[in-house]
């Protein structure tokens, strides 16, 4: 099974902005802000929901990194091992 660096805190690698150079904050999974209860669900349903064409879904992890300077959220494809 692929594990996510970001969400296992295997990694901590600074994202920067592209806009400003600023430090960019994970702020977690796309998934996870889709309601109340997706951080609980079963990443298998999660998978099907992401976003990303199934082919995909089992090699990344799709995190919101947010630059406090700027205000603006990025969504990025972080490869999972």
């Amino acid at each position: 099974m692929e594990v996510c660096p970001f969400c296992n805190g295997l990694a901590s690698t600074p994202y920067t902005c592209p806009q400003c150079v600023e430090v960019l904050q994970d702020c977690g999974k796309t998934v996870d802000y889709l309601d109340n209860y997706s951080p609980y669900l079963d990443q298998q349903i999660l998978q099907e929901v992401d976003g990303l064409p199934h082919a995909e879904s089992n090699t990344y992890c799709v995190h919101i990194f947010y630059c406090p300077a700027c205000r603006i959220e990025y969504e990025m494809k972080i490869h999972v091992i």
